[in-house]
Parts: C-alpha cells; sequence; structure tokens
C-alpha cells in the first residue's frame, strides 16, 4: 500500500501540472481593447492616451494608457484606432498594470504598429493604424490605468 502511495505520487503531480492554470480558478476571459495613443520621442520616448476594454463575461471598464522608455528613438505619432487582445486573463482587473516593452519602429505619413507585451501571465497583443513619422529603437513600459 504505501509502497503504491509513493508510486503514484509523481504521476498525480504530472497530472495536476498538465491542467492549464486557467482551469484550476474558473477558467480565463476573453478581453480586447479599442485604443487611441499619441506621444514624441527623441531619445526619451513618451504617449498618453485612452481605451476601452470589454470582456467576454460582460466586465468592461475605460482605461488611461501611458507609455514612458527610450533608446535610439526619434519621431511623433498618433494611434487612431488602435486594438488590443488580452490573453490569460481570470478578471478585467489582471489587465491593470506595467507591461515590459521592446520595439523597433519606422514610419512615415501613414503608419501602422503591431507588439506583444507581458506582464506576468498576461499577455496583450497592440495592432494600430494612425500618422506621423517615427525611427528608431526603444525600450520602456506600457501602463494600463483604470480610468
Amino acid at each position: 500500500m504505501r509502497k503504491t502511495r509513493t508510486l503514484m505520487l509523481p504521476f498525480c503531480l504530472l497530472a495536476l501540472a498538465a491542467i492549464p492554470p486557467a482551469a484550476h480558478a474558473g477558467g480565463e476571459v476573453s478581453c480586447d481593447m479599442r485604443y487611441s495613443l499619441a506621444g514624441w520621442s527623441i531619445f526619451y520616448q513618451t504617449a498618453k492616451g485612452q481605451g476601452e476594454i470589454t470582456c467576454s463575461n460582460g466586465q468592461s471598464m475605460h482605461v488611461e494608457l501611458r507609455t514612458k522608455g527610450g533608446g535610439l528613438t526619434i519621431g511623433k505619432s498618433e494611434i487612431k484606432d488602435g486594438r488590443g487582445h488580452f490573453t490569460g486573463v481570470r478578471d478585467i482587473r489582471d489587465v491593470l498594470g506595467s507591461y515590459a516593452t521592446a520595439q523597433v519602429h519606422a514610419g512615415v505619413v501613414k503608419s501602422s504598429s503591431a507588439q506583444v507585451l507581458t506582464k506576468g501571465n498576461v499577455a496583450l497583443a497592440l495592432a494600430g493604424v494612425g500618422d506621423g513619422w517615427d525611427l528608431g529603437i526603444a525600450f520602456g513600459k506600457f501602463e494600463i490605468l483604470a480610468h
């Protein structure tokens, strides 16, 4: 009996590890964001904007967006029709906070941007189109704050 328990323990632990984290706490929620963002950069990069997040469980929230960073970057741009998709979310409040960013960007007049950001288990894929010009490599953070 004792030997059987000892042999079954590793199999039970493997079975638990194979269950996705969302299954442990009631499942993940699908959340999307529509946003606008405008800013500039000359070595230092900054932008501000706002958005609205809606989730498949009926939750929604207006948010303030901020991004700051730096690098070898110069430009001025505005994203007018940005869209984002979150994964790893269990509650809409999981989307709030700071995400690490790294980007290479280049655009003139009509430009587009796309990037994937992470914060713990939560990932955010952003895509948008807008106006402006920019060139460079930058690192920083992207913040989502309750409005």
